[in-house]
């Protein structure tokens, strides 16, 4: 839960200039025993190199506490406070960007993200972001409980499409949020890759982590996070395979950085697959979020929403089975 009050903490005394973005943060249950870095890298949406260097210019304050390190071990309801240089804070400006909302109560939205649409801003993509979007339909989401990522439980690529769930409030926030991490939202994709996995079906459980050797991808990594899902394939034709998939784990990346483990990466991938042929020319990857499913985080009766494939992903279906596109087996 992010409080953009500032708990009467005397912010003078670490740094603050004028101008500067101030964000208050109150860690909640479902934190504990996270190091510092790791938790503020995911709330303010920077790198954890970022993060420590925050920390170590003493840009980073922890109410209660004369020292910190970036290892530091969160407790509930800890405050803490971190000054953002005004040359890299970030604005958000309610835009009108197009969006489906095929579901709405007093608690959650569930909408359809268009591929090529970013979920909050990041370098590069500093506008036109859902965050925006939603604060120009919903301008009660920027209430001050989530300064930079209101109503965001969860995210998707920038090149993918699908179903996502915004909280309108923070209780729905924290709820789903927990709801997520004990594994209780399931998630299906669709998604096309070059070839076929050896197996028509079965469980990918290998560990992801930063890569080494390329800082903006992912890997398959001893020294990463458990990573889960779970795939079918659906057909194959001219050297494509349409799968369906269900993620247990939310890892970045995680469904492109498994099916390129198994010598199958997502069809318009770049990043991952960077020789294959390229068969869109945005950053579009065939990858789509279909179906989501979880208890209702206000009144726990299950819900289920589905997405069917967009035109774009379609086109592609089609030029498969009119021999267009790939080698006629």
């Amino acid at each position: 839960m992010v409080d953009s009050r500032h708990h009467n903490i005397d912010i003078e005394d670490f740094g603050a200039g004028e101008g500067d973005e101030t964000i208050s943060i109150l860690v909640g249950q479902n934190y504990e025993g996270y190091r510092l870095d790791v938790f503020l890298s995911e709330k303010i949406d920077r790198s954890r190199s970022y993060v420590q260097k925050l920390i170590k210019e003493n840009l980073v304050f922890v109410k209660g506490f004369s020292t910190i390190k970036p290892s530091t071990r969160l407790q509930s309801g800890m405050e803490i406070v971190v000054k953002i240089p005004v040359a890299e804070a970030i604005t958000l400006t309610p835009e009108y960007v197009p969006f489906d909302v095929l579901y709405e109560d007093e608690d959650i939205i569930i909408i359809n993200k268009p591929a090529g649409v970013a979920v909050h801003p990041s370098p590069g993509h500093w506008k036109g972001t859902l965050v925006q979007g939603l604060l120009h339909r919903y301008p009660e989401l920027f209430s001050g409980e989530n300064s930079l990522r209101p109503g965001i439980v969860h995210r998707l690529d920038l090149g993918t499409s699908g179903l996502m769930v915004i909280a309108k409030h923070i209780k729905a926030h924290e709820r789903m949020s927990m709801l997520f991490k004990t594994r209780s939202v399931k998630k299906e994709y669709l998604a096309l890759v070059w070839g076929c996995p050896r197996k028509v079906s079965g469980l990918i459980d290998m560990p992801i982590g930063r890569d080494s050797r390329n800082r903006l991808r992912m890997a398959i990594t001893p020294k990463g996070k458990r990573a889960i899902t779970r795939y079918e394939v659906l057909w194959t034709r001219n050297g494509f395979s349409l799968v369906r998939c269900r993620i247990y784990t939310g890892r970045t990346h995680q469904i492109r950085v498994h099916f390129k483990s198994l010598g199958c990466p997502v069809v318009g991938d770049k990043l991952y697959a960077p020789r294959r042929e390229r068969v869109f020319d945005s950053e579009r990857i065939f990858l789509h979020a279909w179906r989501l499913a979880f208890p209702h985080p206000m009144t726990g009766v299950d819900v289920s929403f589905r997405s069917p494939l967009p035109e774009d992903l379609i086109f592609v279906l089609r030029d498969i089975f009119s021999n267009r596109l790939g080698k006629p087996k």
